[in-house]
């Protein structure tokens, strides 16, 4: 799949199959992520794979809208050295990992880290040491069942030249 059909096509996915993700798509997965774009080139990020399911279920029970993290058979946790940018550096990691999973054939779900209460605790239970934060979560797995396919604002109503 190319690019610009990946964008058009990848979805958020909260249902998993009970199906293991293999070590090595999870490794392309952050290896993605390790590409994105960053501010300075300071590559801030860290990434934490979690596969065991008591972890993923302490994760899932600690955030606010993240409880299918449970069910995913990975849960990546973004983390950034606390640089200036970087949530702008992490947010591009998250979203590269988001259209690779696509790619892959796996479903995929961004949870917010940075701005909730949880983020630290979620940090620290993943052993991060001090200045390291907690971007996103992102749930990874094959998709159980078609995913949705919510209505996107058109580029007539999104698209202004010169001025807004």
């Amino acid at each position: 799949m190319d690019a610009l059909e990946a964008l058009r096509t990848r979805r958020s996915c909260r249902r998993f199959a009970a199906r293991d993700v293999p070590r090595d798509l999870v490794e392309q997965l952050i290896d993605a992520g390790r590409l994105a774009a960053t501010a300075r080139n300071e590559q801030p990020w860290e990434f934490v794979a979690v596969t065991d399911g008591a972890t993923r279920r302490e994760i899932a029970g600690t955030t606010d809208y993240g409880r299918f993290i449970a069910d995913a058979p990975v849960c990546i946790a973004v983390l950034c050295k606390d640089t200036k940018y970087y949530l702008e550096d992490g947010s591009a990691a998250a979203q590269n990992m988001l259209l690779a999973a696509h790619g892959l054939g796996l479903g995929a779900c961004w949870v917010a880290g940075d701005k909730k209460p949880y983020a630290a605790t979620i940090a620290q239970r993943l052993g991060a040491p001090p200045g390291v934060r907690l971007v996103a979560l992102v749930a990874v797995g094959w998709p159980e069942g078609p995913l949705p396919k919510p209505a996107k604002r058109p580029l007539k109503d999104v698209l202004h030249w010169e001025r807004y």
